[in-house]
């Protein structure tokens, strides 16, 4: 196990059966977020609000799931989790809760099920500082190196890590149900197509045998950073899932990355640049360690 960070918090709902879950993260308050869509089929809710030139800064939930479009639903009861405590951007009215959500295309891996409402709700009761990874959460339906065909494909998951330098420290989480296989730095696959073919080449030309693919990841640091730092910072996440899973960001990938920028310690440094070459690393191996 391992931490996203000081004031981060993630947790769990997980149906075995059914092989779809869904992942909460609850931040710190007073934080930065952004983030990167790469894949061209992704699914996402209150994702416009993110990008660099629009006026939120703060998140206060994200939410990954299964169940494709059906499974946006389930960022309900994130909101009303937050709303109950009070927790959102104040209005005249009331204060209300930013839940961005992105989705992975898990149908099919059992029952034609997904998250609800009521589901995303026990997975903020269940957040904790520590994060669990493996097949669980939104992460027990995913599966990867499906590029010959989804019948030929491997188990995916949720994959954690972290990398350090001079004082820097970036953590990644990601939900990883690629097309691609999971390559190791040295370029031998680590998990992928179980079809009788040594590298990867043509997918068939049935575009019904890919499947839905998808890899969801986020960043978390605590660095004093404005929008527009964090968009970098989600970009540079997005090349470490170019680095691990071979081929990427295809045409039937939805890979979205998002980066979360806790409060800095007063006083502290950040060196944006060196942050970015960690987004990349903690990336690329927590898309490796969903599989391992």
């Amino acid at each position: 196990m391992t931490t996203l960070g000081n004031g981060f918090a993630v947790g769990h709902w997980t149906d075995h059966n059914a092989q779809t879950g869904c992942t909460v993260i609850l931040p710190p308050r007073g934080n930065v977020a952004s983030c990167d869509i790469r894949g061209s089929s992704p699914g996402s809710r209150e994702i416009e609000s993110l990008k660099a030139g629009k006026r939120l800064n703060e998140i206060h939930g994200l939410l990954l799931t299964g169940g494709s479009a059906f499974g946006l639903g389930a960022a309900d009861g994130v909101m009303a989790w937050l709303a109950e405590r009070n927790i959102g951007y104040e209005t005249p009215m009331a204060r209300i809760p930013i839940v961005p959500t992105a989705v992975v295309f898990d149908l099919g891996q059992g029952r034609a099920e997904w998250p609800r409402p009521e589901h995303a709700r026990a997975a903020c009761d269940a957040a904790a500082e520590e994060v669990e990874g493996g097949r669980i959460g939104a992460g027990v339906g995913c599966t990867v190196g499906k590029w010959a065909g989804r019948e030929h494909g491997a188990r995916g998951g949720i994959g954690t890590a972290e990398a350090i330098e001079d004082g820097h420290r970036v953590a990644a989480l990601a939900v990883v149900n690629a097309i691609g296989d999971i390559v190791d730095s040295d370029g031998s696959v680590i998990a992928g197509t179980k079809a009788d073919r040594p590298r990867f080449w043509q997918p068939p030309p049935d575009e019904g045998r890919l499947g839905a693919n998808t890899v969801l990841a986020v960043l978390a640091t605590s660095a004093k950073v404005d929008k527009r730092d964090a968009r970098f910072l989600a970009a540079r996440g997005s090349d470490g899932v170019t680095v691990a899973v071979r081929p990427a960001h295809t045409r039937y990938d939805g890979d979205v990355v998002f980066a979360i920028a806790g409060p800095a310690e007063p006083g502290a440094e950040t060196n944006v640049d060196l942050l970015g070459v960690l987004a990349t690393r903690a990336v690329a191996e927590a898309v490796r360690n969903a599989v391992r």
